[in-house]
């Protein structure tokens, strides 16, 4: 996960990321949209005050079992209707904060005076967005997810991968054997 680089939204207050440079459009963790007001990175690091030292202090107190609120753009169903769905037409409804437990959460900081990336080994149902938005919120500047890379999911990891190339290399006879047995 990399924790993007933080600007503050004009009018509403809420902390967004830009995807078009220092004005313009953005789009935060949630969905929401705002305008991005211009500033230097140098203001913007002493406006957020995140380095590396408050961000190391701060994750202690996301790990272990923590109660998350899932986001509106998700699939969970309230009604028999999907959080996203609904969010798409304009509509938020109350949603139930749900036990998940991080087991382990560590930051490095990025080339950006505001990125880092974190590594979360974490149980299913936690929402990487929500936490680096909650994280950012204890910060007191906001946080949304850059990128998300799974590394791991049960049995599976990337050491333990193969690339579409490598198996098209093998023989058709070899490729059984990357198989692995689902009992």
């Amino acid at each position: 996960v990399t924790l993007r680089g933080l600007f503050v939204a004009a009018g509403v207050g809420a902390i967004c990321y830009t995807r078009t440079g220092p004005t313009g459009e953005v789009i935060g963790c949630t969905g929401e949209c705002g305008v991005c007001t211009a500033m230097t990175a140098a203001g913007l690091t002493e406006m957020l005050g995140g380095t590396p030292e408050q961000v190391e202090a701060i994750l202690p107190s996301f790990c272990g079992e923590i109660m998350q609120i899932p986001p509106m753009y998700s699939a969970l169903k309230v009604g028999g209707k999907k959080l996203c769905d609904l969010a798409r037409n304009g509509e938020t409804v109350e949603r139930q904060a749900r036990s998940i437990t991080i087991h382990s959460i560590d930051a490095k900081k990025c080339e950006l005076p505001t990125d880092y990336t974190l590594t979360v080994c974490c149980s299913s149902g936690t929402y990487i967005r929500t936490l680096c938005a909650d994280i950012g919120n204890a910060l007191g500047c906001g946080g949304a997810m850059a990128t998300l890379r799974r590394t791991l999911a049960g049995s599976f990891s990337l050491e333990n991968s193969h690339t579409i190339e490598e198996i098209e290399a093998l023989d058709a006879i070899d490729r059984p054997s990357l198989l692995v047995p689902i009992e």
